[in-house]
């Protein structure tokens, strides 16, 4: 496994997540419509947004927790059993603390 192809796979999720939260956030803070037709659409895309941010916003968390595993040396390192994590895995799922068998 090339860690350092990882860490920048890592850091590239890690900025997109962060752009995305960004717009979420500033839709989020728009001025809503006074016609209250207007506003209970606007209301229901809220709701949607608010969903996306918060699972964009979980797995900022997980890139995070990869990206400190990689400075401290235990990427790859299963967070359960200590066993390695194998690089198919990785490449699948490169913010995944855990192997296949603990996974599950």
């Amino acid at each position: 496994m090339d860690l350092e192809r990882q860490k920048t796979v890592l850091q590239k999720r890690r900025n997109k997540l962060t752009a995305d939260l960004t717009k979420v956030e500033n839709s989020l803070d728009e001025t809503p419509s006074k016609d209250w037709e207007d506003r209970s659409s606007e209301r229901q895309g809220d709701e949607v947004l608010e969903s996306l941010g918060m699972a964009e916003l979980a797995e900022l968390r997980r890139v995070d927790a990869a990206l400190t595993r990689v400075a401290d040396g235990t990427y790859g390192d299963c967070q359960q059993c200590g066993e390695q994590i194998s690089a198919a895995r990785l490449e699948l799922l490169p913010d995944t603390p855990f192997c296949k068998s603990c996974a599950l």
